[in-house]
């Protein structure tokens, strides 16, 4: 029994010309303009068979067609479907009794050819009748096949309908054809797996902006768009590219050609994913040498990500076409193991031993640049091939010595389907049918085909998922090619969609050759700059969200990362920096003694109060003396001793705050300045009174004495005592942390807690201090060597403006110096009051003794 495998190739390529096949005559006549596709690979199907033990090449009845273009790289897909069918054929434990054969059919990218080799798959041999046998024939069993994308929805329905197995080697394209239909395999993995590592890619290199060019705009738009956009990946552009803008009248793609400048090489978008197939690779190819290259000049360098079925392959007959563009380009390809003997099986190809091949001469015209003796092709004087030349001396893009991922594809396809052949025929309930039919039925492949399971000869195990297709490793290739149009490909990474899915993509950055625009630095593709540490994205209007303004971060926060959309807020206790992208832990602050302000200050307490106490001694020492006695030396005693005590009451605003010091701090102030103004005010009004009494008759001698001095020091004092209890009472001042005044610093501090009390005891001591002021002022000019109301008059003045200007310095000031500058007013206002009062008087006792009379 002989069975036949087809093999639709859209690659291998047919020389310009006629062919007669069959009944069918089919004239080519050649255009002016070619499209890119004539250029290489021409208009016509070729049609060849092989046939193993033994196998013979078969020419179409009306003789050989004029000549053949091959595809030097693709030549190996015909071998590995040649290896597959002899070890097959070779191996008694496959498909005993039964020899397998194939057709070959080349679509030429074209979609009229190919649904011509879909007419002849379902004729009878060498006619054109559809759906008509009416010959023994041979027995087809299944169809291997790469389809274009004009195609790939409705040649699988088209062979479903006959209910012909198929398997689909070259696209990953899971939009190709539909998954329903049972008789559709791929040997492909799926394309939600190349695009899940096309976006690992991005993520790794930071590419956000990206250029998209598709040949299925709905599917693409419905499936990837969401899925891009979640990781933060924008489209600069996404296009369909086709070839449907060729203009007949002018024979040329201007309008194409315009189009792919403007809006894709003159893009911003350093990076530009391509999902297309082999003739989409054949276009790109074509725009990208064109003359409008010089009109639009020279693009910035592109990253090219290109998925399975874009490759780049050596033509003999485009030499001149520039590969510069694509020098960098990085591209995802099935993962091909070495199949065992099939190196020796590449190398043992002769044109002299292999007779029944009927591309090998054109294969080898092609790949050596010779002709061979009496051949039609060519000038009888050029290089003439001996046919011993040896395929080892081929450069790698010529003809690839490892296997390539197409071939192995095609491999694993032949296998798969005689894996599932073989189950069918073992099954018994089959058997007996058939026996009844004398024939077997093509769907009762389907189901064997679901549970194909077997380890191939690299042993890797195939099998196909529930979507018909085969679950395999990625290769990720990076292209580099040369001035002389040769090229390599180098593997620089994986996408295994076996493994776990922090392993699943690698990639090797360092083995990576970028574009030479590149000055062999990573690439960079983004809408713009990325915002810097410090600052947030905020969005354009109307514009992707990858395109977007930095803004500084508002004071007090900060942005850790690169294209923060909002910065954080730094806690209570830290700060943010300079460039604010980090938060600095603040420094807590209080006036303390070590410091040199808590040293100077706390120095000048001591020594006035020092001072003071010695004023005193000296009171104490003359006190008998005239001009001790006649300044009333009880209330002056009680002013000294009060003066110490305003002193000494500052050291309670230096060093940290504690809740004992905080409670005492403002009680004792008010209390003790309210007692020496109110002494101050006593010896006022005590001088007016004295001079008021001399008046003859005057009932105010009774009033002068010490019992009026101290119940106005008393009186005045009492009321303070009471605002200062109260305040206590329901307020109390406590130690606090104030951490937003100074960015930098966490100032300890005490709260006051209610500032209205705080400024009722500084007000009340401002009023008693305002009455002895008036009070002295009026009665400055009374005639007496002792007078003290001038003294009063100007200490009162002193001490007024000094707490006039304390309370908007106190608001203005900041962090411990709030503490500093009430300290400040504390010690210049009682010494103010202290030299203005007593220093003239200690200058008589001591230095002009004859005064004090």
């Amino acid at each position: 029994m002989l069975l036949m495998l087809l093999l639709l190739l859209p690659d291998v390529g047919c020389k310009l010309g006629h062919k007669k096949c069959g009944t069918q005559h089919i004239p080519m006549t050649v255009p002016k303009y070619y499209e890119p596709g004539d250029f290489i690979y021409g208009g016509i199907i070729y049609q060849s068979s092989f046939y193993m033990k033994p196998y013979n090449f078969h020419q179409c009845p009306s003789g050989p067609p004029l000549g053949k273009i091959v595809v030097t790289e693709n030549y190996q897909h015909i071998l590995a479907l040649i290896f597959a069918m002899k070890q097959i054929n070779g191996n008694d434990q496959m498909l005993p009794n039964v020899t397998l054969g194939f057709n070959i059919y080349d679509s030429h990218l074209n979609a009229k050819w190919t649904y011509h080799a879909a007419i002849q798959l379902i004729s009878p041999n060498s006619k054109f009748l559809p759906n008509y046998k009416c010959i023994i024939q041979d027995n087809l069993f299944a169809v291997i096949e790469e389809l274009i994308s004009d195609i790939i929805y409705r040649f699988p329905i088209l062979m479903s309908l006959y209910k012909i197995p198929q398997i689909m080697y070259g696209s990953a394209r899971d939009d190709a054809g539909d998954t329903n239909i049972p008789s559709f395999y791929k040997t492909v993995t799926n394309i939600i797996y190349q695009y899940s590592g096309i976006l690992h890619l991005l993520l790794y290199f930071n590419w956000r902006w990206i250029g998209f060019l598709v040949t299925n705009l709905d599917w693409f738009i419905q499936t990837l768009v969401p899925e891009f956009s979640k990781k933060g990946i924008c489209f600069a552009f996404i296009e369909v590219f086709s070839s449907s803008c060729y203009n007949a009248n002018t024979g040329f793609y201007f309008d194409c050609v315009i189009e792919f400048y403007e809006k894709i090489m003159n893009n911003e978008a350093r990076v530009l994913i391509f999902n297309g197939d082999t003739r989409s690779m054949i276009y790109l190819r074509y725009f990208l040498n064109t003359d409008f290259k010089e009109i639009f000049g020279n693009s910035k360098g592109k990253v090219w990500i290109l998925t399975i079925g874009m490759e780049l392959k050596y033509f003999a007959s485009q030499k001149t076409w520039d590969l510069q563009d694509f020098h960098g380009a990085i591209s995802f390809a099935v993962h091909a193991k070495e199949l065992k003997g099939f190196q020796q099986h590449i190398q043992d190809l002769k044109p002299s031993v292999v007779k029944e091949d009927g591309f090998i001469k054109d294969f080898w015209t092609q790949a050596f640049g010779c002709t061979f003796q009496y051949s039609d092709l060519g000038d009888k004087k050029e290089n003439i091939c001996s046919g011993q030349e040896n395929l080892k001396s081929l450069p790698e893009h010529v003809f690839p010595k490892r296997v390539t991922g197409h071939s192995y594809s095609i491999y694993n396809a032949v296998y798969a389907m005689v894996h599932a052949l073989q189950a069918m025929y073992s099954s018994t309930f089959l058997r007996t049918f058939r026996r009844a039919l004398k024939t077997f039925l093509l769907w009762q492949l389907f189901h064997f085909m679901k549970s194909v399971s077997f380890n191939n000869s690299a042993g890797e195990r195939i099998f196909f998922d529930q979507n018909r297709g085969i679950v395999q490793e990625l290769d990720i290739i990076n292209w580099i090619t040369f001035p002389n149009q040769s090229f390599t490909l180098v593997k620089v990474g994986k996408m295994d969609p076996q493994s776990p899915p922090e392993k699943a993509f690698t990639i090797n950055e360092d083995a990576i050759v970028w574009h030479s625009w590149f000055n062999q630095t990573l690439p960079v593709s983004l809408c713009n700059a990325p915002c810097k540490p410090g600052s947030r994205k905020k969005m354009k209007e109307g514009e992707s969200f990858c395109c977007y303004d930095c803004i500084t971060c508002p004071k007090g926060s900060i942005s850790h990362y690169k294209d923060m959309a909002d910065c954080v807020k730094c806690p209570d206790d830290y700060y943010a920096n300079k460039y604010q992208n980090t938060c600095i832990p603040k420094i807590i602050s209080f006036l303390s003694y070590e410091e040199p302000l808590g040293i100077t200050l706390s120095t000048s307490v001591l020594l006035f109060s020092l001072a003071t106490v010695m004023i005193l001694g000296i009171f104490l020492k003359y006190h008998n003396t005239p001009i001790v006695k006649a300044n009333n030396r009880g209330l002056t005693y009680m002013l000294l001793i009060s003066f110490v005590l305003c002193f000494l009451c500052a050291l309670l605003f230096i060093g940290q705050p504690k809740k004992a010091t905080c409670f005492l701090q403002q009680i004792a102030f008010g209390i003790v300045f309210t007692f020496a103004v109110s002494c101050v005010l006593a010896k006022t009004i005590t001088v007016v009174l004295i001079f008021m009494a001399t008046r003859p008759g005057s009932r105010l001698k009774k009033c002068v004495g010490s019992r009026l001095s101290c119940s106005i020091v008393l009186s005045c004092s009492f009321l303070q005592v009471s605002i200062s209890l109260v305040w206590m009472a329901t307020t109390p001042p406590f130690p606090d942390m104030d951490m937003h005044s100074v960015p930098e610093v966490i100032v300890l501090k005490c709260n006051e807690s209610s500032p209205i009390m705080f400024y009722c005891v500084l007000s009340y001591m401002g009023f008693l201090a305002i009455v002895s002021f008036t009070v002295a002022f009026f009665a400055r000019k009374l005639p007496n060597s002792f007078n003290e109301t001038k003294l009063i008059t100007f200490s009162m003045l002193v001490f007024c403006s000094v707490w006039f200007t304390f309370v908007p310095t106190y608001l203005s000031a900041q962090g411990k110096y709030i503490v500093a500058v009430e300290i400040f007013c504390i010690l210049s206002s009682s010494a103010g009051l202290l030299g203005c009062l007593f220093f003239p008087k200690c200058y008589i006792i001591l230095l002009r003794s004859e005064l004090n009379k």
